[in-house]
């Protein structure tokens, strides 16, 4: 009975992520409402404030239906991967492919670069935002450093300097297809738009840090 009772509730929170996404998506997170959200569940607003605390609660928990996993592939052990390069290949063709290929993956990527209206710096959202996106700079950047102590990458990168630009290619290829797919097919690249962006960190002397 009680396994019931958590497998119930389990699936009413999925109905009300899936909802808020497509409010979301629709509308915009700004102008999306708890209000909106359960109607477009069929609940009460009782049943959404059972689950979440308020409107940022639910986009986080959104958000981190996608994020979280792909987060768990970069942060398994880092010190310990015998591959870095590897890995962050791996991770980055993943999530390309998923981006391009699961369409809710797709739609709550689409809300977190395109539907988050950023009313102020002190916004919850967008402060959760930016720390997503410093989170995810850094754990580049460690596997940038364990790439280059296991020879992988020149040892004289400038792991910072290169984990902010791998970041932003990554980043602006999501962005870019997401507002035109027509454009290129990012599922079908994806591997080669990754190399591509390791053969820069391996050749671009202007990544180096000067000789001491």
């Amino acid at each position: 009975m009680a396994r019931n009772t958590k497998q119930e509730a389990q699936e009413t929170r999925n109905r009300i992520l899936d909802a808020a996404a497509d409010v979301f998506h629709r509308k915009g997170v700004s102008g999306t409402s708890l209000a909106d959200v359960a109607q477009e569940a069929g609940l009460t607003r009782g049943a959404i404030y059972w689950h979440f605390k308020n409107k940022i609660d639910l986009f986080t928990a959104m958000a981190d239906r996608v994020r979280l996993p792909m987060e768990a592939m970069v942060e398994a052990n880092p010190e310990l991967e015998a591959d870095p390069l590897g890995q962050l290949r791996r991770v980055c063709v993943f999530v390309l492919q998923e981006t391009a290929r699961n369409p809710q993956s797709r739609k709550v990527f689409d809300i977190i670069f395109h539907k988050c209206e950023y009313l102020e710096d002190a916004d919850p959202i967008s402060q959760r935002q930016k720390e997503c996106f410093r989170q995810g700079e850094a754990n580049i950047e460690t596997i940038l450093k364990n790439a280059c102590a296991k020879g992988q990458l020149p040892a004289q990168l400038d792991t910072h300097l290169a984990g902010v630009i791998f970041h932003a290619a990554l980043d602006g290829l999501m962005n870019n297809w997401l507002l035109a797919p027509e454009n290129f097919d990012l599922a079908g690249n994806a591997e080669r738009l990754i190399d591509a962006c390791l053969d820069m960190l391996r050749s671009a002397g202007s990544l180096h840090t000067a000789p001491a």
